[in-house]
């Protein structure tokens, strides 16, 4: 990675702002956070700002407010939070920007911490806004971005406001970029790469970018649908993009062999997490049926190709993974990744990072990544627009 990162900088009696992603799942009655996976991984800039000198403003969005400022999505529930992660004192101010804002950033000491108001409470944001952006940089001395899940987002707080000050990475974002970027250009080898989720539409530019950097593409989810049905294979009425048929046909012809499609799969009777179910080969899915899981062939098939692999990169569940008896297949290659030696192992957010936690298999894997859109357009060879404004490296 060649931008300059928060080591660069000499912190004493500066104000650094932060932009992280606490853009956290929350419990929908209470609004209590579920999961603070997020938090935790800002956790090492965070202390090293304060242990180098540096007073710490933080910036982040939340959920989606449609209309303005929402209570359910203020980020004092995250201020809070953070201030039982850490010893430094924490301060929360209900404003992103403007008067409150400048007061209580001029008033922060070295070694404290200040968690602004929610970014898109300002509908300025996600537009760039360049006044919004000059309004930020009031606030600090030098701009740290530790938000890989937002920096494929160009928004005033991940893009217009890196360009008004001197700006740098964190560490999250460089650890991100590091293990991405390695695999990318210069992975040991077998290189894998397991794709699943929905749609392929979601998913075309990846899998044309990886198609010319990996060994083998392993295929689950909806969109293994869609490849099966582009064969020819009568899918019953499982989810098959229609308009993506030719691109599938398109992207086996180009990968042959590398793409590996289920060779069985669990179908249920209804899209229902209590549904009847059972396992079939591909080419057997009956009419009225549809397929929501990989099912224990393909488990093996794929647990082979995956035996030897070097560098792994997984993006997207095997399955309905939000439906137990549907998420096997998803569990399943995570375990088989958790086993894998002398193997790096990178996974791509969302679904698949959830599923890694939840399976408590975190710490065997070489990197977990924070951000599921940024990772998906990094490794279709995309720039990210919250990476290019950061400084470069002399």
């Amino acid at each position: 990675m060649n931008k300059k990162t928060i080591k660069d900088v000499n912190w004493q009696g500066k104000k650094a702002l932060v932009r992280v992603d606490f853009n956290v799942p929350q419990d929908k009655a209470t609004g209590a956070i579920t999961d603070d996976a997020r938090i935790r991984a800002a956790l090492p800039t965070i202390q090293y700002l304060l242990d180098h000198g540096a007073a710490v403003i933080l910036m982040s969005h939340l959920g989606r407010p449609k209309d303005g400022p929402d209570p359910r999505y203020s980020m004092k529930v995250t201020a809070d939070h953070l201030a039982t992660l850490i010893s430094a004192p924490v301060h929360f101010v209900g404003q992103t920007t403007g008067t409150e804002a400048e007061a209580a950033a001029a008033a922060l000491k070295p070694g404290e911490v200040l968690v602004l108001e929610n970014t898109r409470f300002d509908k300025r944001e996600t537009k760039n806004d360049p006044g919004m952006a000059a309004e930020l940089a009031k606030l600090g001395d030098v701009y740290v971005n530790d938000a890989f899940g937002s920096a494929h987002r160009a928004h005033a707080s991940t893009e217009g406001v890196a360009r008004l000050m001197p700006a740098v990475a964190g560490f999250l974002m460089e650890k991100e970029l590091a293990f991405l970027g390695q695999a990318l250009e210069s992975p040991e080898r077998p290189f894998v790469a397991i794709l699943g989720g929905a749609k392929i539409s979601d998913k075309i530019g990846v899998i044309s970018n990886l198609l010319t950097k990996v060994d083998a593409i392993l295929i689950g989810g909806g969109m293994a649908n869609t490849f099966l049905a582009a064969q020819g294979i009568d899918m019953g009425k499982s989810l098959v993009e229609a308009e993506s048929l030719e691109t599938a046909r398109n992207l086996m012809a180009k990968g042959g062999d590398m793409i590996q499609l289920p060779v069985d799969l669990r179908v249920a009777e209804a899209f229902a997490a209590d549904a009847a179910d059972k396992v079939v080969a591909v080419g057997e899915v009956p009419a009225e049926w549809m397929a929501l899981d990989i099912g224990p062939a393909t488990i093996a098939h794929y647990s082979n190709r995956l035996a030897g692999a070097r560098t792994v990169v997984w993006n997207g569940p095997m399955g309905v993974f939000e439906f137990p008896k549907f998420a096997q297949g998803t569990f399943a290659i995570a375990e088989i990744l958790g086993g894998l030696k002398n193997a790096t192992t990178i996974i791509g957010g969302g679904d698949s990072a959830a599923a890694i936690r939840e399976a408590g298999l975190e710490a065997k894997m070489s990197h977990v990544s924070t951000g599921g859109g940024a990772s998906l357009e990094f490794l279709e060879g995309i720039e990210l627009p919250g990476v290019a404004a950061l400084n470069d490296k002399e």
